[in-house]
């Protein structure tokens, strides 16, 4: 198993870290990641545009002029799709765009992604985050010392006052650990893991 130094808030190196080899130490598969990425944004696409046919336009419900006899093209109704104002043929409707991709291939993503940010020497991991009172500027201190531009902190449990110490730095995202996902490990240059929450990471994915 490899071994990573632990700090505190302060960056002084405190203890170390056995980090499983099968989770933080594997091979990184591109196309897992490719698949899971996409499902994900799939996922979060709203599917809300819409447009009108000629069934939902307004109007229409009078033959514009008759039959035979005028020299013009026939025509039935003005929201005709030809027309100014008609209806949209084949136009987008709303609809559901996400799907879902094999569990163990999200697990084989997740894994990918770990082992490449440890591999990048992207991942960092603190022994604890001791904070009094909520203060987004002492938070900030702790990622500049650190020289964190975007990073993603993922802690093992709900933490009120770190939540809110973080959640106005636009380029610091906090996530517990049952919550992380490969969008937001590849999205962040940065991983920020609170050494409690590697054990549960590791038992996830492992089970």
């Amino acid at each position: 198993m490899a071994v990573a130094d632990v700090f505190d808030i302060e960056k002084n190196k405190v203890a170390k870290v056995e980090l499983n080899d099968a989770i933080f130490g594997a091979e990184i598969s591109e196309a897992a990641i490719y698949d899971v990425v996409k499902m994900q944004l799939a996922s979060r696409r709203a599917g809300t545009s819409a447009t009108k046919g000629r069934n939902d336009v307004s109007g229409g419900g009078k033959k514009p002029w008759r039959q035979k006899g005028t020299g013009r093209a026939r025509s039935g109704t003005s929201r005709s799709p030809i027309w100014r104002g008609g209806g949209i043929v084949f136009g987008p409707q709303p609809r559901d765009y996400s799907y879902s991709v094999p569990k163990k291939v999200r697990k084989k993503a997740l894994i990918s992604a770990l082992s490449m940010k440890v591999k990048e020497e992207k991942m960092t991991i603190l022994q604890n985050f001791p904070m009094e009172s909520i203060s987004t500027r002492a938070f900030q201190k702790v990622v500049n010392l650190f020289g964190l531009k975007k990073a993603l902190f993922v802690v093992d449990h709900d933490d009120v006052i770190l939540m809110k110490s973080s959640r106005n730095l636009k380029n610091v995202k906090m996530i517990r650990s049952e919550g992380i996902n490969v969008y937001d490990v590849l999205n962040y240059e940065h991983l920020v893991l609170l050494e409690p929450s590697i054990k549960k990471i590791e038992g996830a994915l492992l089970s």
